[in-house]
């Protein structure tokens, strides 16, 4: 199965209209915190703990939409027998999407249960049958037997019988897998994940690419783009596609390999009736428009031509080949053979994700026994960065992991002395700064120094140390913040298809920017006995030398033809923050001999041909650690007249430009886009 565009589409367009699901949940964490119908926050949260778990709505509107499916699909008593168990939420979803399939009379023989389901892919066997292959397949088939059992149980509490059964759960567990399989991560809070839903057909027949064409977003509730319409079809088996014109109603026939006469287009409910029949499946499927749940809209990140194949990622693009091809296979049973897997030599941005450097060695040149040490270095390497950030997100200790992840930036593996074997010497290894553990251990850094400068604060708001301490980690957060946004950056000119990503890291590094640049930092050097100049009110955040100030004023959204636009703001952004990141680059640094290393966190030419990251200067730079701690007396006036303006104008800059990239890639009615407003504004 696979969608292909019926038209030529351009930079940055929708290629359906907003999408209704055919099942949703949301993530236990978010149960009392968000509508269980439209996702969105609610006001006021309810006390906790609630006296027993149930399904929460925003209005009378959501609750009178979903309250009885809620208890009709037996999602309600799913909930009250794995009161404080495991994770429920792909088993909510797995009962809401059989709920679904029931009342269409969508079930098929017992025989098809393991294949397909209302025209969804399942991989029951497959993901059954490989189970024994490691541990993590063995935890897959753990999770879909015993995610069945309780959905059976669920079901016959729903139903009044007995709850003792030793029956099989064939159609419970090939409900679970083709929501394994099918569903996706709803990001609706600030990019945010708070829920899984699955989508029909239309959506779930997008094959996967690692140099994806499109990519899919989620609109605030009740949105609605008035030039919306289905832009992609089948690619076989025949496809009848007419638009009705108005709101996202359009009718959609796919005819299986022989046609049938007696085929009909039926409008249902605005929706879609899909009807198949003389293909492998048999099954027929009406999707049917709910007035509630998460939309889904399918967006050209790249122009794609008239009966090319239309293209998501299934998963993260910033992770190296053998990452990804280890994930999908084991969550898809595929192995990739996209453009971007199949390129031999692997791509810049491959090569680059992986490099890890050895003292006085190319791991081109590298004799089997070295490629060993440094496959194990990796290894290592990678579950260190794991138990650093697991200090940080699930013991609540930042400051720990803030030491670990920069030593082993900076220093290499800690316990990277591998025995050698006889005869040969010790190696220690570095990872290139655009290494994929490096940009996790940005990501991480950059959130845990600004946490740990809030728990600062929080133990003594009026201690002037603990004040500036913090200040200190807040640029230390935005440094890091920086670095992601233009290392990710640098990626992205080789591989356009990591222009959501890339959008978020500059969106994040504005933030974080700004954060610093509306920091009461002149309140807190006058506390401390310095001088302080006044800073001048309100700054203007516009620029005479690019266009992204009216781009996102005007409310752009680009259409066909205009890549050349595209270009040009680009190329305009980027040449206004690499001339205002100089002026700041010293003051952000601070004293993180990490970031010392780093000449320049958006123009990476830097790095050169460099074979082993030991040229860097890591060693010498270490021995000249810059003794600069804090705003000094001397430096105080020049801080607050000059580098302060200029934070405020480079964070601007990221703000606007990652709001033009999400003009692209998630459309400008999105939850981030009301975020950068709320930042540029508040």
């Amino acid at each position: 199965m696979e969608m292909r565009a019926s038209e030529d589409v351009g930079l940055g367009q929708d290629l359906t209209p907003p999408l209704p699901p055919l099942a949703f949940s949301l993530l236990d964490s978010s149960l009392l915190s968000h509508c269980s119908a439209c996702f969105s926050p609610l006001s006021p949260p309810p006390p906790r703990p609630l006296p027993h778990p149930s399904a929460l709505y925003c209005s009378p509107q959501c609750s009178k939409a979903d309250a009885d499916f809620h208890l009709s699909s037996a999602e309600h008593h799913l909930l009250l027998h794995h009161l404080g168990g495991d994770d429920t939420t792909d088993l909510r979803a797995a009962l809401r999407l059989l709920r679904r399939f029931e009342l269409l009379n969508l079930i098929p023989p017992q025989s098809h249960h393991s294949h397909r389901i209302g025209g969804l892919m399942t991989h029951r066997d497959e993901l059954m049958t490989f189970s024994d292959e490691d541990e993590q397949n063995g935890s897959v088939l753990e999770r879909i037997r015993d995610g069945a059992k309780a959905m059976a149980v669920a079901r016959r509490m729903r139903d009044g019988l007995d709850l003792e059964f030793s029956g099989e759960c064939v159609l419970e567990e090939a409900v679970l897998c083709a929501v394994l399989t099918n569903a996706v991560e709803v990001q609706v809070n600030e990019g945010h994940p708070v829920g899984i839903a699955v989508y029909g057909m239309v959506f779930s027949w997008i094959n996967h690419s690692c140099s994806p064409n499109a990519c899919y977003w989620f609109p605030l509730p009740g949105w609605f783009r008035g030039d919306s319409r289905l832009r992609i079809v089948r690619a076989s088996g025949g496809i009848e596609m007419r638009e009705n014109g108005d709101r996202d109603n359009f009718e959609s026939t796919i005819v299986g390999e022989e046609y049938d006469p007696r085929l009909r287009n039926v409008r249902a409910g605005g929706g879609i009736e899909v009807r198949k029949n003389g293909g492998c499946d048999n099954c027929e499927s009406k999707i049917v428009d709910e007035e509630y749940g998460p939309r889904i809209v399918v967006r050209s990140i790249k122009a794609i031509n008239k009966g090319e194949e239309v293209s998501v990622a299934y998963t993260d693009l910033l992770q190296p080949r053998e990452m990804r091809q280890s994930e999908l296979w084991l969550k898809y049973r595929f192995i990739c053979s996209c453009q971007r897997c199949s390129s031999f030599p692997p791509t810049y941005v491959d090569r680059t994700l992986q490099e890890i450097s050895a003292v006085n060695c190319n791991r081109a040149n590298l004799s089997s026994d070295q490629n060993f040490y440094i496959d194990e270095a990796i290894k290592r390497s990678s579950d260190y960065v794991d138990d650093a950030i697991t200090e940080y997100l699930e013991f609540g200790n930042p400051k720990s992991c803030c030491e670990k992840l920069e030593n082993l930036l900076t220093r290499g593996l800690l316990d990277g002395q591998f025995e050698p074997k006889e005869g040969k010497s010790k190696q220690q290894f570095w990872f290139h700064p655009l290494h994929h553990l490096s940009l996790s251990a940005y990501t991480t850094l950059a959130s845990a120094y600004k946490s740990h400068a809030s728990e600062l604060l929080a133990l003594d708001p009026e201690k002037c140390e603990h004040q500036m301490e913090a200040f200190n980690m807040n640029r230390t957060s935005a440094a890091y913040s920086l670095l992601l946004a233009g290392a990710t950056h640098h990626l992205f000119l080789f591989e356009p298809s990591l222009i959501a990503s890339v959008a978020n890291f500059w969106t994040n590094a504005g933030e974080h920017l700004l954060n610093v640049a509306r920091s009461p930092i002149g309140q807190l050097i006058t506390k401390c006995g310095l001088t302080v100049a006044e800073l001048p009110s309100s700054p203007s955040y516009k620029c005479c030398k690019c266009a992204l100030v009216g781009e996102f004023e005007t409310n752009v959204v680009l259409r066909r033809g205009r890549n050349v636009e595209f270009e040009d703001t680009s190329r305009e952004f980027l040449n206004c923050v690499m001339s205002i990141t100089p002026k700041l680059w010293t003051f952000l640094i601070h004293r993180v001999s990490y970031l010392q290393l780093i000449k320049d966190p958006i123009d990476f030419t830097w790095i050169g041909t460099t074979k082993s990251l030991r040229t860097l200067g890591f060693e010498a730079n270490l021995a000249k650690r810059d003794a600069e701690s804090s705003v000094s007396e001397g430096d105080a006036r020049i801080w607050v007249n000059q580098e302060n303006i200029n934070l405020f104008r480079l964070g601007v800059h990221c703000l606007l430009y990652g709001d033009f990239l999400l003009s692209i890639c998630g459309g400008k009615q999105s939850h981030l886009d009301r975020s950068i407003l709320n930042l540029l504004h508040g």
